[in-house]
Formats: C-alpha cells, sequence, structure tokens
C-alpha cells in the first residue's frame, strides 16, 4: 500500500512541474494560473485532469526554443492583399519617385495660389 502513495506524490509532482513548466498560450481548457492551483489542491484527481484534457499536444518546447508563428495577425484589415500591396508599394523606388513629383506639383499649385496667379487651374 505505501506504493500507491509513493506513486500518487510522484505523478503529482510531474504534474505539478509540467504545469509550471508549460507555455501559457499552449495549455488548453483552462489558463495556466488555474491548473496550478487544480494540481495543488487536488493532487490525483488534478493530476489526472491534467494530463487528460489539460496538458498541451505535441512535443514540448522548451524557453530556448522560438515561438511559432501565430497564423493570423488577429487584425483581418492587416491581413487584406490591398494593404500588403499598399506596404510592397511604399517601399517601391517608383512610388516614391512619383510622390515627390506630387509634393512638387502641389507646392507649385500652392506657391502660385498665393502669388495670385492661379495657372491653369479653373
Amino acid at each position: 500500500m505505501p506504493f500507491i502513495g509513493l506513486i500518487v506524490f510522484a505523478m503529482w509532482v510531474v504534474a505539478l512541474i509540467d504545469v509550471i513548466l508549460a507555455e501559457e498560450y499552449r495549455v488548453r481548457q483552462l489558463p495556466k494560473i488555474a491548473w496550478v492551483f487544480i494540481v495543488l489542491l487536488l493532487p490525483l484527481v488534478g493530476s489526472v485532469i491534467w494530463f487528460a484534457i489539460g496538458r498541451p499536444e505535441g512535443p514540448p518546447t522548451f524557453s530556448g526554443s522560438p515561438r511559432p508563428e501565430p497564423r493570423t495577425t488577429g487584425f483581418p484589415e492587416y491581413e487584406r492583399p490591398e494593404y500588403k500591396a499598399a506596404i510592397a508599394a511604399r517601399e517601391d523606388e517608383e512610388f516614391r519617385r512619383k510622390a515627390r513629383a506630387r509634393v512638387e506639383e502641389q507646392r507649385r499649385r500652392a506657391r502660385e495660389m498665393k502669388d495670385g496667379d492661379p495657372g491653369d487651374e479653373g
């Protein structure tokens, strides 16, 4: 009978360490802190529940390994093709050249209007 107590204690310690080392974003069903309290307060049942439904799926990642990139940004407006095209256009030299030309044209028109000579506008 003392072996059962030793097995329960070992399982409790392993579950508690596993909960603490699990990364917050990978823990299933409940927040990580809730799992810590469940495993602490209910050693046998909490450990079994953790291993059954709370433990992250897949191979464990350690603090030194990089976190996987999320599939989406959470902001759908940033995932539209038009947004990405606009960002790429900002970096394009032709776009910059045309933007400088538009700015110079607007400045020229503003100077003409300030001087009282509207020029071609009308």
